[in-house]
């Protein structure tokens, strides 16, 4: 499945139960790199999530990694703390919002 799949499911999943993202007030900017390419935003807002194609938002964390690993990570299938000691993730801004995000993704595999 492609990004851009994934991210308009993961959307539609995180706004109709909104329960697990009430907490975060942030936007999140994901660099990929492969066949998806591209930059990609994830902003969280009020219980209300949005993606978007390209830097639009003030990230405070930013996650770079290939676009198969992305996938991996929604869909839990890649532990964000080993990818990013073994080289395959990098992370810049907020380390701890990258982590909750982590447990934010667990509530909507």
């Amino acid at each position: 499945m492609a990004v851009k799949e994934t991210l308009e499911k993961l959307q539609e999943k995180m706004n109709n139960e909104p329960e697990g993202i009430q907490s975060l007030q942030t936007t999140y900017q994901f660099d990929l790199t492969g066949e998806d390419e591209g930059t990609y935003q994830i902003k969280f807002e009020n219980g209300h999530v949005e993606y978007v194609v390209g830097e639009v938002f003030e990230p405070k964390c930013t996650l770079a990694l290939a676009d198969s690993n992305f996938l991996k990570l929604v869909e839990g299938k890649l532990n964000p703390t080993m990818a990013f000691m073994g080289g395959k993730l990098k992370i810049k801004g907020d380390v701890g919002l990258a982590l909750k995000l982590q447990n934010v993704l667990k509530n909507y595999q």
